[in-house]
């Protein structure tokens, strides 16, 4: 993700379908704040989270691994985001694998996905990335699926 790709991530991030889990779609200055934090991350840690692509070369969305704290906890969680018309293809269960992967790589030890409690398919996600439901939180109960990395 560069700066160059702000209009895409604008499009995504400000879909109200992509982020019907979120308290509102992003505008573009949250946007451009997005990928202002994921370049962070990538100076950081090495990562963050990156395009999709398909095989054409069109852009499908975000994927990949941020940190987050789950009352106190903090743990490298897999996060991804689709267009709409490129939903339902295994494109996030994809990415997310290879993210899995990655993090085994890297020596990570525990892995999560932080999903809302109305988000099926983000739950079939983390699911078939071998992720279990582990615990609920917050005044929402998002989900908190998790796996040991061996």
């Amino acid at each position: 993700m560069t700066i160059d790709d702000l209009d895409a991530m604008s499009d995504l991030l400000g879909d109200p379908e992509v982020m019907a889990h979120y308290p509102r779609p992003k505008t573009r200055a949250e946007a451009q704040a997005w990928v202002e934090w994921n370049l962070a991350n990538y100076a950081r840690d090495g990562f963050g989270l990156w395009i999709i692509e398909d095989l054409e070369g069109r852009f499908v969305g975000d994927c990949g691994l941020t940190w987050q704290r789950v009352e106190g906890r903090e743990d490298l969680e897999i996060g991804y985001h689709v267009v709409p018309a490129m939903q339902g293809r295994g494109l996030a269960s994809e990415g997310a694998r290879a993210c899995r992967e990655l993090a085994r790589r890297r020596g990570i030890e525990r892995l999560i996905a932080i999903v809302h409690p109305d988000n099926r398919a983000s739950q079939r996600v983390a699911e078939k990335c071998g992720l279990v439901l582990e615990q609920e939180f917050g005044d929402q109960r998002f989900r908190v699926y998790a796996a040991a990395l061996p």
